[in-house]
């Protein structure tokens, strides 16, 4: 039996985290909430939550399920307290990459992060393809042993996919690895970029396209050229599209845009992450 401890339990990171390990036979779940309200909801849930201290003494495995502005002074406040060996599990990079977390090496430091499941998949239930979080649909984990003994991470991962199940696949990566994943690639760039394209389409209709043609004739065109650009299909696009893209580039994004993936820039992007945008 596995005690774990869900600091943030009623938010929703926290939420998912109980109903995922809530009903385990492997796992006494412990309830942490930081004042009377969250402890309110969590009552309301049929939860009787536990006090922040009692709770690392008695965890094997703390998971940080909370904002990461708040991950650095609660992970000092209760990393002191936890059992010798126990784990403390986050669910994003940013703290553990920017050294945000106090050190202590009698203990383990585990960080896991789900992808979501994939736009290309093979999900047959239309209620399972309309699954954008996952919990449901099947998706893909990546897994960062960033302090402990070899043998904590088959541990760690162990516990990460009962979060994140079902699983399609479970990644290690180091924890470096793991914040150029997200935020760099999948916030910093694919988001971005994504609100762009989203910005663009509302300018098409502001210039009198029909709302529902456009978003039809982008939503088709993503599909397609989705599959293009990565694989899914062995076609490319046209000389003329080439031409267009060749030449959009240099009007749509600066020529150095990829500094947002070198060491000074991820420790800046993580660094805001955990302590606000003047950090």
């Amino acid at each position: 039996m596995t005690t774990i401890a869900i600091y943030g339990a009623a938010g929703s990171m926290g939420t998912k985290a109980y109903k995922a390990l809530d009903q385990d036979p492997d796992c006494a779940v412990l309830y942490v909430e930081s004042g009377d309200k969250g402890e309110d909801l969590l009552r309301e849930r049929g939860l009787e939550p536990t006090g922040c201290e009692a709770a690392a003494e008695q965890a094997d495995v703390v998971i940080l399920a909370v904002p990461d502005t708040l991950i650095g002074d609660l992970s000092h406040q209760i990393v002191p307290l936890m059992k010798r060996g126990s784990m403390l599990m986050g669910l994003d990079p940013a703290a553990a990459y920017a050294g945000r977390l106090p050190d202590r090496e009698d203990i383990t430091h585990f960080v896991t992060h789900p992808a979501h499941p994939p736009i290309f998949n093979d999900e047959e239930d239309p209620e399972l393809r309309r699954d954008f979080f996952g919990g449901q649909a099947r998706q893909t984990i990546v897994n960062a042993l960033v302090q402990g003994p070899e043998e904590d991470y088959a541990r760690g991962e162990q516990i990460a996919q009962k979060l994140f199940g079902p699983i399609l696949r479970s990644h290690r990566v180091s924890i470096e690895q793991m914040a150029i994943l997200e935020p760099v690639l999948t916030e910093t760039v694919c988001a971005t970029c994504l609100t762009i394209v989203r910005e663009a389409m509302d300018e098409a209709i502001d210039r009198g396209v029909p709302a529902e043609a456009a978003r039809d004739f982008l939503m088709g065109h993503l599909n397609v050229e989705l599959a293009i650009l990565f694989d899914e299909i062995e076609w490319d696009f046209s000389q003329g599209a080439k031409d267009a893209i060749a030449e959009a580039k240099s009007q749509l994004f600066r020529s150095d845009w990829k500094k947002v993936f070198e060491p000074e820039e991820l420790l800046k992007s993580t660094r805001q992450i955990t302590e606000g945008p003047n950090a």
